[in-house]
């Protein structure tokens, strides 16, 4: 068993109200249940996310002294700068306030920082060379900054003024923007102002931002009678918030949901040349779902930050025609095979080092580093060592004293919170609960990882260092058909906080022999059965695991296989464990 089972408790009544109501099947009505969804008109509207849904933009903090000081610049023919970040969220934000600003008049330009000669976010030297090159007086910081006090104190002193417009977690004390429009910053506030309510939005990334700021500009300039704005159409906007709202793994609940279905409808008809040529280097099939997205578009975007610089990317959003587009993709699918290589190897070396020192039992958590790693990948590297291992990893490299990396996290674990705790062992730090980036001195390193072993371990519970996959049902295999699949889609589309359905099937045998498939055999198909039914279950790259034998209990999600015009019910199998383990029900 690789899981810690977790069986989401039944509610048999409320469910049954539920269905009835709603003209449900009892068990999708449980399904949204496990999801915080307990009341008609908030299931209707998630089940039917509509964009007239989403709150009025100026509820975000600050976004009114935001859009004062823009409108300011237009009025004056004040040019200004935005300086975005190098991964998805950043690029597709800065295409996006580039096109909103192009088209509304004002006088545009950006920024995106080299990730090896800069560092993450407005390090100091990336500022200098921004102004370098812009000597403006006016500074959009996007996806990036909300923990810079030192960059943004030092542009004040320069004269120049910065708006934040960033979803990551804030400082204390703050940066001292013109504004900062930060989610984070209503959640920090304190709840006796009741001027100051938290904003339906929280979980927006900085791509979701950037078209709430869009669309308070648009509301702004029609109040003054912009013609522009007057004319000017959001929706065409929304293909690039879906890619860069599903790369950035934030929770795909509320506004997230809504921007993103109407999203992802939009990147399936996009028109943008540069969207085209990287659907068709990626071969990705239609119609697009998250899983696309988020694994065959995101990683070529994301591979020209990770690799060099962000600008190819931002220059293929941009992209006018397919004739500038398409060599663009090309050479980005190309970064993306040199990452991927680049990825491997430094993934191998790491591996190498964490299995020469790891013990389970004492530690919580991994930080490695060595010099020559490409800081590029590191971030994925530490995904890959939070997939084996289970614990919030740390993974660092540099060609000098200060070493740079990334880290990511496991549920309970806030990253972010925890680098504060180290702050005297780093020279920057910044990101949310389950991803952030640092900066470290080289020599800190064995320190750094001691502290943080101390950190973890007073956060975490032993239990907590093995995965739990959370069952939103114990189900007979005659329950799963197309239709209960069909009712389950409208769950879509699927992510953080809002999960792919996930039952269990307990009692089960093997109807027939086990098969090995794929070029290697590293998959397995089987036949379950229980009796009542029986059905196909796929156990992707399971070729080397232990296979269930005798009788056994099956964690599953159900998917519909499609071959040669046929629809039929899949089991996609997530665990299993012997028949007469007991179920643990989550509290």
């Amino acid at each position: 068993m690789k899981y810690r089972w977790q069986l989401r408790p039944p509610q048999p009544l409320l469910a049954g109200q539920l269905a009835r109501e709603l003209r449900l099947s009892a068990l999708f009505a449980q399904c949204l249940l496990n999801r915080g969804l307990d009341e008609p008109v908030a299931i209707r509207g998630f089940l039917d996310p509509r964009l007239k849904l989403l709150a009025d933009p100026f509820l975000l903090p600050n976004m009114a002294r935001a859009v004062e000081r823009l409108w300011r610049a237009r009025e004056q023919d004040e040019p200004f700068v935005i300086f975005g970040d190098y991964d998805v969220d950043g690029v597709t934000s800065t295409a996006l306030l580039l096109e909103v600003f192009g088209r509304l008049g004002w006088r545009a330009q950006s920024y995106l920082p080299h990730r090896m000669d800069e560092g993450y976010g407005l390090s100091q030297e990336a500022v200098e060379n921004c102004l370098k090159r812009f000597p403006v007086t006016l500074l959009l910081a996007v996806d990036c900054a909300s923990t810079t006090v030192n960059s943004i104190a030092w542009l004040k002193d320069r004269g120049v003024d910065v708006i934040v417009l960033d979803h990551h977690q804030v400082s204390r004390p703050a940066p001292e923007a013109v504004a900062l429009v930060n989610p984070q910053v209503a959640i920090m506030s304190d709840r006796s102002d009741q001027s100051n309510k938290t904003p339906p939005f929280t979980e927006l990334c900085s791509v979701g931002l950037a078209f709430k700021l869009a669309h308070a500009l648009v509301k702004r300039g029609r109040e003054s009678g912009l013609t522009d704005a007057t004319d000017f159409d959001l929706r065409p906007l929304l293909d690039l918030v879906a890619l860069g709202t599903i790369a950035d793994l934030v929770p795909l609940t509320g506004e997230n949901r809504i921007l993103v279905s109407a999203g992802l409808k939009r990147l399936n008809d996009t028109k943008r040349p540069g969207l085209l040529a990287l659907k068709q280097v990626a071969q990705c099939l239609v119609p697009l779902g998250a899983y696309e997205v988020g694994f065959q578009l995101a990683p070529r975007l994301n591979a020209a930050g990770r690799m060099e610089t962000a600008q190819d990317a931002l220059t293929l959003l941009l992209a006018q025609s397919q004739a500038d587009a398409l060599p663009l993709a090309q050479k980005l699918d190309n970064r993306n095979r040199d990452r991927q290589t680049i990825e491997r190897t430094i993934l191998e070396e790491a591996l190498g080092f964490v299995h020469a020192r790891f013990k389970e039992q004492d530690d919580f958590v991994i930080v490695e580093g060595q010099s020559p790693w490409h800081i590029g990948v590191l971030g994925i590297v530490a995904a890959r060592m939070v997939q084996q291992f289970y614990r919030p990893a740390i993974i660092v490299g540099g060609d000098s004293e200060e070493w740079r990396g990334s880290g990511r996290s496991i549920a309970g674990f806030d990253l972010a919170a925890a680098l504060r705790e180290c702050g005297d062992l780093l020279v920057r730090h910044g990101g949310h609960a389950m991803a952030a980036g640092l900066s470290i001195r080289a020599t800190n390193l064995d320190p750094f990882r001691s502290r943080l072993g101390q950190i973890a371990r007073r956060s975490l519970k032993p239990d907590d260092l093995q995965p739990a996959l959370r069952l939103d049902a114990e189900v007979g295999l005659e329950e799963i058909t197309l239709a209960l699949l069909t009712q389950l889609d409208g769950l879509k589309p699927t992510g953080q906080h809002n999960p792919p359905v996930h039952f269990v099937a307990r009692g089960l045998t093997h109807q027939r022999p086990l098969q090995r498939i794929g070029a290697e055999k590293q998959h397995v198909k089987m036949w379950v059965a229980n009796g009542l039914g029986a059905l196909e279950a796929v156990w992707w790259r399971g070729g080397n695991e232990s296979l269930p034998v005798g009788r056994f209990d099956l964690a599953f999600s159900p998917q519909v296989n499609e071959y040669n015009g046929r629809r039929a019910v899949q089991l996609k199998v997530l665990d299993w464990q012997a028949a007469e383990r007991p179920l643990t029900t989550e509290h």
